[in-house]
């Protein structure tokens, strides 16, 4: 069975990389572009499993010792923390997280050794698009010389990307998932429900992780707040109770997420452009730190009149 069985509605991106290693042509870079949630770690971790000849759960593991997997990190209190060690830690940042200098440094250390157990070492690097100029800069120079071994950047599009790192890398492009594909991996991770969801389909737009990651966020909202806002506030008093519960319950980056969600929930609705807009307003307010609970008094306000 192939190594990339598992991976479903990338045929261009599969033929490609299977290519590269029935033929043992094997660029020094490459770079894996598309939007986040339609297989590009996926199809990652596939290849590695070709070109380690590991077995596939230390590979999933990321624990091979001619691995090194990178992540865009916090820094908090001195430590590099990844998104996921931040959220165990309770950390919340404004900024995103990025690929750091130091990062880069590690990833040239870790080459300037022999792989120890496979043919080559492998490097991927998360989010390549995080990396400041000063990393990418640091990178070009080990992407000239990578010695005995394969880097992978992942990256939303070839333009986030310096265009002297893409001169290095081959291309492997990933696109967007039709219903059917979405359909067969939802299902195949366990996650059949979203499909019964048509706003998270629309919000996803072809990504299933990125479906799977708004229901995660719409499961995190209350009941009882989110079936309040599932039409507009017909009194004033209810739109300022509302807005307060909204303030007070969710957090920021949650009620962004909410106003995506009603956005496409008022458009089915009534294909009002006006809903569509005041959301809109909203949504550039609270980008702008303005404080919460104002910014959706205002809004329902609005909705009322």
């Amino acid at each position: 069975m192939s190594a990339f069985a598992i991976l479903i509605g990338q045929s261009q991106a599969v033929e490609l990389l299977e290519r590269a290693i029935a033929t043992d042509r094997l660029a020094p870079a490459y770079l894996f572009t598309g939007t986040a949630g339609i297989g590009r770690r996926l199809a990652a971790e596939c290849f590695l499993e070709s070109l380690l000849s590991s077995s596939r759960s230390r590979i999933l593991n990321r624990n091979h010792p001619d691995l090194l997997w990178v992540e865009p990190t916090y820094l908090h209190q001195g430590k590099r923390l990844t998104a996921i060690e931040a959220e165990a830690a309770g950390v919340k940042r404004k900024t995103p997280p990025m690929i750091r200098l130091e990062q880069i440094r590690e990833v040239s250390q870790f080459l300037s050794r022999p792989p120890l157990e496979a043919a080559r070492s492998a490097i991927v690097i998360e989010q390549a698009e995080t990396m400041p100029e000063a990393a990418a800069n640091a990178l070009l120079k080990t992407l000239e010389e990578p010695g005995r071994a394969t880097i992978i950047l992942l990256a939303p599009s070839a333009d986030s990307v310096l265009p002297t790192i893409v001169s290095r890398c081959q291309r492997i492009p990933f696109t967007r998932l039709d219903a059917a594909s979405m359909a067969q991996v939802l299902k195949q991770v366990g996650h059949a429900e979203v499909l019964a969801k048509p706003q998270l389909l629309a919000l996803a737009q072809g990504s299933p992780g990125a479906a799977i990651a708004h229901q995660q966020t719409l499961e995190s909202i209350p009941p009882e707040l989110f079936e309040s806002v599932m039409n507009p506030p017909s009194s004033l008093k209810q739109a300022l109770s509302v807005a307060r519960t909204i303030a007070k319950t969710i957090d920021g980056e949650t009620q962004l997420w909410l106003i995506d969600y009603l956005q496409q929930v008022y458009w089915t609705q009534s294909h009002s452009s006006r809903s569509v807009h005041l959301l809109e307003k909203a949504k550039e307010q609270l980008l702008a730190y303005v404080q919460p609970q104002l910014v959706w008094e205002v809004m329902w306000m609005k909705f009322c009149s």
